[in-house]
């Protein structure tokens, strides 16, 4: 299978899998309006999802840096789609409760194995990650409309028709795989001696990933309500939200194709200079013009996503599946945890004031970056023992 067939179809099947983690957010509504569940009710399976999911990552990494378990891909797919198409069919919270937890662990065991088998398939390209992630952001926008079309059609109890980007995307990967195995069937030598780790920046990047986490959920979290109260009307928080998503695609893309010229280290410290002018903007700028300074956010806070994903992995080049489930997990969850700060803040004061320190978290990153070096690439991407299946 050629290279950009692999990479088209993995990034497909990437945006399948993410769909699960937006899914939850979006199905909140309709469980409190069908089931009269509160605030502090529903907030427990958005941490059951999210919370479970980032922190069992790193878990499913470490396994898969000893043995090669490709079959996580369909399996964990699958189970991602499960979890949510059962979520809507029992009346009991503690079900419900367990259902969106299966689906969280099949999102985490997903990922890790997913960014090596992408990095596999693109031979190491920044290009290729930047799709494959690129089709992650996707899924994960395309949620909301998934889930508000079966809960049109007739709510809560048609929630196992969720389970059908679920399906697509696991029958999308079994190719990859195959042709990924045949490759592996006729080489004759074993893999090249990979780079040594360098643990000291693989750190420094992890805590890079964690401010510019923090900036970006906190701003998805408040940036409708924000535009809302300076443009009045939902319409325009709706619409806020949805550059905010969309400029997340097309930062991923731009990332892999600046990297290609200038190194991943240095375009990743100019998007987050970049990012505190944008951030600084969508706080203070009122009117229309905000649109645009979500959009520079967006893509300045994305176009490091996909290479910090291929950074961590060449600063710990025995541990791919390690370093993949850090970046796409843990550091995310840790990001996340700000958010209820940020709300505290706005009610005791504003939320304005309660954004400003957003606007320190990409100066963070890019003073993390800074003494970064830019790592040579490894001479061969690890593989993993082969498991017994």
């Amino acid at each position: 299978m050629r290279r950009n067939a692999s990479i088209t179809l993995l990034s497909i099947g990437h945006a399948c899998v993410d769909v699960y983690q937006g899914a939850v957010a979006a199905l909140i509504p309709f469980f409190v309006a069908e089931r009269a569940y509160d605030h502090a009710t529903v907030s427990g399976m958005v941490l059951a999802a999210s919370l479970l999911s980032s922190f069992v990552q790193p878990m499913f990494g470490a396994l898969t840096d000893r043995w090669a378990m490709p079959w996580l891909l369909p399996a964990g797919t699958l189970l991602g789609g499960t979890g949510i198409a059962l979520s809507g069919i029992s009346g009991s919270y503690g079900l419900t409760l367990a259902f969106v937890a299966l689906s969280g662990i099949g999102v985490a065991a997903y990922h890790p194995e997913s960014a090596r088998i992408a990095r596999l398939a693109g031979e190491g390209g920044h290009n290729a990650m930047a799709w494959f992630s690129t089709g992650g952001n996707l899924g994960f926008a395309l949620a909301p409309l998934v889930v508000a079309a079966v809960m049109a059609a007739g709510g809560l109890h048609l929630t196992p028709l969720l389970v059908l980007p679920a399906l697509v995307g696991a029958v999308l990967c079994l190719p990859v795989l195959r042709s990924l195995a045949r490759k592996d069937a006729t080489e004759t030598a074993a893999a090249m001696p990979v780079g040594k780790d360098d643990v000291g920046s693989f750190v420094k990047l992890s805590l890079a990933v964690v401010f510019r986490s923090i900036a970006f959920i906190g701003l998805s979290t408040f940036i409708a309500l924000h535009a809302q109260r300076a443009m009045g009307g939902s319409a325009a928080g709706t619409a806020a939200l949805f550059v905010l998503y969309l400029g997340g695609a097309f930062g991923s893309v731009l990332g892999g194709a600046l990297a290609d010229r200038w190194g991943r280290v240095t375009v990743s410290r100019w998007s987050y200079l970049v990012s505190v002018a944008a951030v600084t903007g969508v706080v203070f700028v009122p009117g229309p013009a905000l649109y645009l300074f979500v959009a520079a956010t967006s893509a300045g806070l994305y176009i490091p996503f996909s290479l910090q994903i291929t950074l961590s992995q060449d600063y710990l080049p025995s541990r791919i599946g390690t370093a993949s489930g850090v970046t796409l997990g843990l550091t995310v969850s840790v990001g996340g945890l700000a958010s209820p700060l940020i709300g505290a803040l706005a009610d005791h004061t504003t939320l304005r004031t309660a954004l400003m320190p957003l606007i320190l978290m990409p100066a963070l990153s890019w003073l993390f970056l800074r003494t970064l070096p830019e790592p040579a690439p490894p001479h061969a991407i690890p593989r993993p023992a082969r498991s017994p299946a």
